[in-house]
């Protein structure tokens, strides 16, 4: 409809600026050769900041905005582009990272990125531009500015395919996470630890989840905890221990404003008994009846997408799917913090920094950021044990014995996690509120779950719970194996 040449000018000059920002295959540790990598991680202005950001959302929100009214602007194709760039300059000026996380303008990134991702699940072509959108969430992730502005009511009239709601932009980015995994292709399902790992970091910030959402998470922790699930591959049942730490964080930190998600809680608890009471005879585990999935009865509330909205499409006929390499391992790919450390957990670190010992620092890193109280290491295995991306010791395993195509669930392993579950927090939580909420139930004849909520709303659980667990935030650690994917993923 209009022809404009400083498109493909701004196109090809993005492509050119993201090839000079490559750091190579053969980068040392020390600081890097590149020039532009050094000019791009000293810029600090506010005002450079401020017009960089304000670019790249206004450009990013283009293809989501663009009508044929007057005064409208041209839809423009180079988002991944724009996305690689956000990325580079994340990664490398960490002051532009604080610039954004400080005020809500981050929103403005999120939403067209989780735009980008429901609108590229089911096509196979496009399984970068959903890994490079993943990987900015997790790298926003492990701030904790991104979680607390995620409390910002979602107004935006930005057309999805998802169920219509009326929340925060928390709620928005489970229920894309949960349409992503539960209607995405089956080349995503490596993401699926990195988009948990995102819900887990933010979950201590979340002030009120929507129903809507509540119900797609607890979807989530029926689908995964299904013994046919777990018993297929040997790192299923990590998803649940993603799961389980979100709702932990939920509950100790944030119960007050959370009554929807402690309601379809305890409407689903019997997801929860199932879990603890997994057997660990396979047969019997894997034969059991699969119950069938979460819906919620006597709603008006239907999964009716946004006006505006179309399905996702698929790849179309010829087009070649994107060949990249294998993604590293969220353990190589994040590394654990506390946010909020203890002065037991202070006080060892001084002591690890004064000693010269190493046995002494060793044993500093092996107690200091448990997921729940007893996670410890057995200090006999020490030098054959690895801390995993759950905060807890896990026993290394040799890749001869536990092939993708020979590997099969045996009795010990399943106990080997099982036994490691961090249920306590949301027994214990059951335990007191469902005879609660049953008495009440029938004592008043209540068929309406309004009263219920309300009843939660105003309920607490102070002195109740186990003891608080340290907040576990995963953030992002550059690695050789996502410096070449983005290599792979830009040529």
């Amino acid at each position: 409809l209009w022809a404009d040449s400083k498109e493909n000018l701004v196109e090809l000059a993005l492509q050119v600026l993201i090839v000079t920002l490559d750091e190579g295959a053969n980068q040392s540790d020390g600081p890097s050769d590149n020039l532009f990598l050094n000019y791009l991680s000293r810029i600090h202005r506010e005002e450079d900041f401020e017009f960089m950001l304000s670019g790249i959302t206004r450009l990013l929100m283009n293809p989501l905005v663009q009508t044929y009214l007057p005064g409208s602007q041209r839809k423009v194709n180079f988002h991944q582009e724009l996305l690689i760039l956000f990325w580079k300059l994340c990664e490398h000026n960490r002051k532009f990272m604080f610039h954004v996380l400080k005020s809500s303008n981050v929103l403005e990134v999120i939403v067209p990125i989780l735009h980008y991702l429901i609108d590229s699940r089911a096509d196979h072509s496009k399984v970068g531009l959903m890994h490079i959108g993943v990987f900015i969430l997790l790298l926003l992730s492990g701030e904790r500015n991104f979680g607390v502005r995620l409390n910002k009511p979602y107004t935006a009239t930005v057309p999805m395919d998802i169920p219509v709601f009326s929340g925060s932009h928390a709620d928005l980015l489970i229920i894309v996470f949960h349409k992503i995994i539960t209607t995405g292709h089956q080349r995503l399902q490596p993401l699926f630890d990195c988009l948990l790992t995102i819900l887990c970091n933010i979950s201590p910030y979340l002030k009120s989840m929507s129903m809507t959402a509540a119900c797609k998470l607890i979807h989530l922790v029926e689908a995964f905890s299904t013994p046919w699930f777990l018993m297929s591959n040997q790192t299923n049942h990590n998803l649940v221990f993603f799961l389980l730490e979100m709702l932990n964080n939920i509950i100790q930190y944030q119960f007050d404003g959370n009554y929807n998600l402690v309601y379809t809680m305890i409407r689903k608890r019997t997801v929860f008994h199932q879990l603890a009471n997994l057997p660990t005879d396979i047969n019997k585990a894997v034969n059991k009846k699969i119950k069938k999935p979460l819906s919620r009865q006597n709603s008006n509330n239907a999964d009716q997408s946004m006006e505006g909205s179309y399905p996702a499409k698929t790849a179309e006929p010829g087009t070649l799917e994107t060949s990249l390499i294998k993604l590293p391992r969220i353990e190589r790919l994040t590394e654990g913090v506390s946010a909020h450390p203890s002065q037991k957990q202070l006080d060892r670190l001084t002591q690890a920094m004064d000693s010269s010992s190493m046995e002494s620092r060793n044993s500093f890193s092996s107690e200091v950021f448990p997921v729940q109280p007893g996670a410890e290491l057995n200090q006999s295995e020490e030098k054959e044990e690895t801390r995993d991306a759950f905060g807890k010791s896990r026993v290394k395993r040799s890749d001869s014995n536990y092939t993708a195509e020979g590997w099969r669930p045996t009795p010990e392993w399943i106990r080997s996690w099982k036994n490691q579950l961090p249920l306590q927090t949301v027994m214990r939580m059951l335990q007191v509120l469902v005879p609660q909420v049953e008495k009440m139930c029938i004592d008043k004849g209540l068929t309406d779950e309004s009263e219920i909520l309300r009843f939660l709303q105003n309920g607490t659980l102070v002195g109740l719970l186990p003891v608080p667990h340290p907040i576990l935030i995963r953030r992002y650690q550059a690695n050789p194996g996502t410096a070449m994917w983005f290599r792979t993923y830009m040529w």
